[in-house]
């Protein structure tokens, strides 16, 4: 990190600033090539400018990078990929969840090596001024979810939420793309553990829906899940702690799993077969992963 000579509060205002500079220094071009991208309805050139937006995400990400960095004795890192990773294939990447730095970090170790990761976002964002415009240049797929109840007013919609969620993911057909999904759903904490009754010691349960639907729609571009297990031995840093760089010791090991043929191209709307194949699947990830914590701690 650029500024770990400095004491641990003074080099939290100096990164936060450094980092809130950096979204200042990159929202321009992004502003600019997302509403070039919506004005010009041409593939083609909505193609180039995607790829020119990544671009500008992949240099913030990597600046980010030099402002956060912890010392290498912080953060143990081991990438088991077989297969290689690249940036010119498709992945699904999921990890556990135990604090906002699991982001920072996992934007850090997979920045270059795949394509730029894209986040699940709530449709409704995508109204939110300049953001959402930027948000949907980049091509985050947006996701409409309905409650229950409201379902039960108005059963008509049902199925439009995953409908909507398949459409997209179609728009990430088109060039090489790194879906990002939490598959807990949400952070672990002892309480959320409790509540649920969760099989697994250090993790919630699974959610497989966004992972069925990605699978379904990605199936003949996607053949390997990027998983990553981040372990804390200490306290779980906040965002406030990663940016001071009080770090405890963290392992993260990256993994590229194969996915099996016969979970993708098929609908999880409505193929029951292929659902219970997709959770004995995701289980046994999960028991691997429970295991690997255990190891690791």
């Amino acid at each position: 990190m650029l500024i770990n000579f400095l004491p641990a509060p003074i080099r939290g205002v100096v990164a936060c600033f450094l980092m809130g500079l950096n979204i200042l220094i990159v929202s321009l071009p992004i502003f600019v090539f997302s509403l070039l991208k919506l004005i010009i309805p041409v593939r083609s050139w909505r193609r180039f400018c995607s790829n020119i937006l990544n671009g500008i995400v992949s240099l913030w990400t990597s600046v980010n990078g030099l402002l956060w960095a912890p010392h290498p004795e912080q953060v143990e890192w081991k990438l088991d990929a077989t297969g290689g990773l690249n940036t010119n294939s498709w992945y699904l990447v999921t990890s556990n969840h135990q604090t906002w730095a699991d982001i920072f970090i996992v934007q850090g170790l997979l920045n270059r090596r795949i394509p730029q990761l894209k986040f699940f976002l709530k449709q409704e964002l995508i109204w939110i001024p300049i953001v959402g415009l930027c948000w949907w240049a980049l091509d985050f797929p947006f996701m409409k979810r309905y409650s229950r109840a409201y379902l039960k007013k108005h059963p008509e919609k049902l199925g439009k939420d995953l409908e909507t969620t398949r459409q997209a993911c179609a728009k990430c057909s088109d060039f090489p793309t790194a879906l990002f999904n939490f598959m807990e759903g949400t952070r672990f904490t002892p309480e959320k553990h409790e509540k649920e009754r969760s099989l697994y010691t250090h993790l919630l349960k699974p959610k497989v829906a966004g992972t069925g639907l990605v699978f379904g729609v990605m199936g003949e571009k996607l053949n390997t899940m990027v998983d990553i297990t981040i372990s804390y031995h200490g306290q779980r840093p906040t965002f406030w702690d990663f940016t001071c760089g009080r770090i405890d010791r963290t392992s993260v090991v990256i993994e590229s799993v194969p996915i099996p043929g016969e979970l993708l191209g098929r609908d999880y709307a409505t193929d029951s077969p292929f659902r219970k194949l997709l959770i004995r699947w995701v289980k046994g990830r999960w028991e691997v992963k429970d295991i690997l914590l255990d190891e690791l701690k």
